[in-house]
């Protein structure tokens, strides 16, 4: 499987972590790290511990990872969860949006995941 082959699995923009890294060997090697990447642990653990602080800082980190990754799709749901904890923001979901929310984006990561580790077992 190619770089650009397991971004259009795991609905990744392949485009988008090519324009940040410029190099094929560069972005395996990053995506490869991201099996390592804790924040998407840290929001669970924050969530299910309504830690609004914690969510946010994880939810905010992982929309960072993600982006500079080309992983748009878990960017864009990990940002809509840091805004809704952001310092001073008033909330707008309930905790039954919010646990909908974060088991949709668990779907996704645990896709990434699988896809990812299928690359870099090959």
């Amino acid at each position: 499987m190619t770089i650009q082959e397991l971004y259009d699995s795991i609905g990744g923009s392949y485009e988008s972590a090519k324009r940040i890294m410029q190099m094929d060997k560069l972005i395996g090697k990053l995506i490869v790290k991201f099996l390592d990447e804790k924040s998407f642990a840290r929001l669970t653990e924050a969530w299910d511990a309504r830690d609004a602080s914690g969510v946010f800082e994880s939810a905010h980190a992982m929309k960072g990872v993600c982006a500079n990754l080309g992983l748009n799709g878990l960017s864009q749901q990990a940002s809509d969860l840091a805004e809704e904890f952001r310092p001073g923001h008033t909330r707008a979901m309930d905790d039954a949006e919010v646990n909908s929310r974060v088991a949709a984006l668990k779907t996704d990561y645990d896709k990434t995941i699988e896809g990812i580790r299928a690359f870099s077992a090959q």
